[in-house]
């Protein structure tokens, strides 16, 4: 039971690493791809204003939310092998 456990802590320790990077990672292509799109349409107004607007926007996407699966699928996964090895 000890080993199920550290092995839970570990694992989310190390999911929670990933979340963070794949979400700074997916935060910083958004940012690039807003500004992208400002400096080649729009060239009106504030670049950073625009920018901000359109990272407040994400941060209610689907997009964002989906990075969650980072946490469900392998405990997921580890769950479904741990109780068809010992139940079947």
């Amino acid at each position: 039971m000890f080993a199920l456990g550290r092995l839970l802590v570990i694992g989310f320790l190390v999911l929670s690493v990933v979340y963070i990077c794949l979400s700074l990672y997916s935060r910083a292509v958004r940012r690039d791809k807003l500004e992208a799109e400002w400096d080649e349409e729009i060239r009106e107004g504030d670049r950073e204003a625009f920018v901000q607007a359109g990272l407040k926007e994400y941060d209610g996407s689907l997009r964002r939310k989906l990075i969650l699966g980072v946490y469900i699928v392998p405990l997921t996964l580890m769950s479904l092998i741990i109780y068809f090895t010992n139940f079947h």
